[in-house]
C-alpha cells in the first residue's frame, strides 16, 4: 500500500501521533483530564486499540467554559478586527490541505471509511469551509431602520441593528465525518467571534485532536476553541447544562437531542440540531434510469449507509421497479469491503460492535415482518464491523425498517403507481432532513418538491454539498441551519439600537 517516500513519512507521523495518550485541549494547553481517567479508541476495520485518550467530564467542562468565557470577554480573541479573523480562518483551511493525507489517514483508521473518500470529500469540504466562512467575517452586518413611532410622530430616531456574536459556544459532533463537521460548526462560530468548547463523538476523537494541533500553528488565541474527548453521558451532558454556555450545536441521533433540549432549559441557551433522517429517494420511469440508479446506490452505499441524509427509503415507480433494483443490486455486488486504509476498498466497517448490533438487529426485525433481502442482508464473517450492503424488498410502511433509522448500508424500496400518490408516502415520517427526485418533467420535479417536507431536496442528483447552501431538517430531523449564511444567524444575537435625535 506505502511505496513512496512521502507516504512512508505521513505514516510515520500518524504512528508518532497515536505513540502518545492523548490529551485535552483547555485554554491553548494541552492536559490530562481532571480524574486522570482516559478512555480506548479503536480501529473498526480490526477492532484493535488505535490508542488511549483522555476521558474529558463534568470538571473539565468547567475548566473549559471558564477558559472560553475569558478568552471572549477578556482575551485577544475580542480584540481582533473581522478582517484578521478571517485571516486566521484562511490560514487554518491552508494548513488542514497541507497536512491532508495524515487526517485522511487518521480519519480512515479512526472511523473505518475509505482513505480514497476522505482524501475527496472530507478533507475538501474542511478547507473549503473555513475559506467560504473566512469571506464572511467581514461581513456581518446591522442594517438601518426608518421608524414611525406612533406616540411621538413629530420626533426623530436614528435606529440600527447590530449583529454581534452570541457567546460561548458548546458544540457536540457525531462519528460519522469527525473532521468535516467539526469544521463546519468551528468555521461559522470563529468567523461570528464567538468562543468553542468542541466535544468530539468518544469513537472518533483523533482527528478533532490533530484540529486542535492546527489551531494552535495557525496562532488561535488560547481558549478559543477547547477540545474536550468525553461520553455524551458525561462531558456532553455537561455541556448541554452548563450555565456558562450560551449555544449548543449537536448533530446526532433524535433521541440524544431531544436529552440536549431537555439540558438546555437550564438557561435557556440557543440550540441548532441537526438530527436523524430517514429520507426519501424518489426515482419516476421518466428519469434517465442509469443515472437514477447510479444514485440510488450512492445514497444509500457511501460512507457505509452512515450518513443522516442517506436516501435509505427508495421508492420507484411500478413500472421500473425490478430494472432498479436489478442495477442497484449489481452496484451493490460491486463494493469491495476493507479496511478503509486499504486503496482498493470501497466501503469500510460499521463505527462500532455497538452500531454493527443496531444494524444486525434492524434486519433480522425486517426479516421477522416479512422484509425479504435481494442482496446483502448480513454480517460478515471476519474481524471487523463489516456488514453486506442490503436492499430490502417487499416492505410495508409499518416496519420498523421503514419508519426507523438504520444508519447502515441498508435501503428499502417499494413500488409506487402515479405521482399524485408519492408526497404523502414519502412524507410518512417523523423525519424531514432531505429526499431525492428522478425525473426529466422538470415541473413534476418542482411541484413535488415543493409537497416534499424536507430541508433538502436533491433533483436528479443526492447528496450534494457545498459550503453556499444551507443544510438542516424539518419535523423531528432538528432546526436551524449549518454551512451557508445561515449558518451565521445561529451564532449571532440581533441587537436594536434606537437614538432619539
Amino acid at each position: 500500500m506505502i511505496s513512496t517516500p512521502e507516504a512512508i513519512t505521513i505514516t510515520e507521523r500518524v504512528n508518532a501521533f497515536l505513540a502518545t495518550p492523548k490529551k485535552l485541549l483547555i485554554d491553548g494547553r494541552w492536559e490530562e483530564a481532571v480524574s486522570g481517567k482516559t478512555f480506548p479508541t479503536y480501529d473498526p476495520a480490526t477492532e484493535q486499540i488505535l490508542t488511549t485518550v483522555s476521558e474529558g467530564d463534568k470538571a473539565d467542562i468547567e475548566k473549559a467554559a471558564i477558559a472560553a468565557r475569558r478568552a471572549f470577554e477578556h482575551g485577544a480573541w475580542p480584540r481582533l478586527t473581522p478582517s484578521e479573523r478571517g485571516r486566521l480562518l484562511w490560514k487554518i483551511a491552508d494548513l488542514i490541505e497541507q497536512h491532508a493525507e495524515e487526517l485522511a489517514l487518521l480519519e480512515s483508521l479512526d472511523n473505518g471509511k475509505a482513505v480514497t473518500n476522505v482524501r475527496l470529500i472530507d478533507i475538501p469540504v474542511s478547507v473549503d469551509i473555513f475559506r467560504y466562512m473566512a469571506g464572511w467575517t467581514t461581513k456581518i452586518e446591522g442594517t438601518t431602520i426608518p421608524l414611525s413611532p406612533a406616540d411621538a410622530p413629530s420626533s426623530h430616531y436614528f435606529a440600527y441593528t447590530l449583529r454581534e456574536p452570541v457567546g460561548v459556544v458548546g458544540q457536540i459532533i457525531p462519528w460519522n465525518y469527525p473532521l468535516m463537521m467539526a469544521a463546519m460548526r468551528v468555521a461559522p462560530a470563529l468567523a461570528a467571534g464567538c468562543t468553542v468548547i468542541l466535544k468530539p463523538a468518544e469513537q472518533t476523537p483523533l482527528t478533532a485532536l490533530r484540529f486542535g494541533e492546527i489551531l494552535q500553528e495557525a496562532g488561535l488565541p488560547a481558549g478559543v476553541v477547547n477540545i474536550v474527548p468525553g461520553y455524551g453521558e458525561t462531558a456532553g451532558a455537561a455541556l448541554a447544562e452548563h450555565p456558562d454556555v450560551d449555544k449548543i450545536s449537536f448533530t446526532g441521533s433524535t433521541e440524544v437531542g431531544r436529552l440536549i433540549l431537555k439540558a438546555s432549559a437550564i438557561n435557556i441557551k440557543r440550540i441548532s440540531l441537526e438530527l436523524g433522517g430517514k429520507s426519501p429517494n424518489i426515482i419516476f420511469k421518466d428519469a434517465r434510469l442509469e443515472d437514477a440508479i447510479r444514485g440510488a446506490a450512492d445514497a444509500i452505499f457511501a460512507n457505509h449507509g452512515q450518513v443522516c441524509c442517506a436516501g435509505s427509503r427508495l421508492y420507484i415507480e411500478q413500472d421500473i421497479f425490478d430494472e432498479v433494483i436489478a442495477g442497484v443490486s449489481a452496484i451493490s455486488k460491486e463494493i469491495k469491503l476493507g479496511p478503509g486504509i486499504d486503496p482498493s476498498a470501497t466501503m469500510g466497517p460499521l463505527i462500532s460492535d455497538e452500531q454493527l448490533h443496531r444494524v444486525c438487529g434492524y434486519l433480522e426485525s425486517g426479516f421477522q415482518q416479512g422484509a425479504r433481502a435481494v442482496t446483502g442482508g448480513q454480517r460478515v464473517n471476519r474481524a471487523g464491523y463489516y456488514v453486506e450492503p442490503t436492499i430490502l424488498v417487499d416492505t410495508t410502511a409499518d416496519m420498523k425498517v421503514v419508519q426507523e433509522e438504520i444508519f447502515g448500508p441498508v435501503v428499502v424500496a417499494q413500488p409506487f403507481k402515479d405521482a399524485s400518490e408519492i408526497a404523502p408516502i414519502a412524507n410518512n415520517t417523523h423525519y424531514g432532513l432531505a429526499a431525492g427526485i428522478w425525473t426529466q418533467d422538470i415541473s413534476k420535479a418542482h411541484h413535488l418538491a415543493n409537497r416534499l417536507r424536507a430541508g433538502t431536496v436533491w433533483i436528479n442528483s443526492y447528496s450534494i454539498f457545498d459550503s453556499a447552501l444551507p443544510f438542516g431538517g424539518y419535523k423531528q430531523s432538528g432546526y436551524g441551519r449549518e454551512m451557508a449564511h445561515s449558518a451565521l444567524d445561529t451564532y449571532t444575537e440581533v441587537k436594536a439600537v434606537c437614538i432619539k435625535l
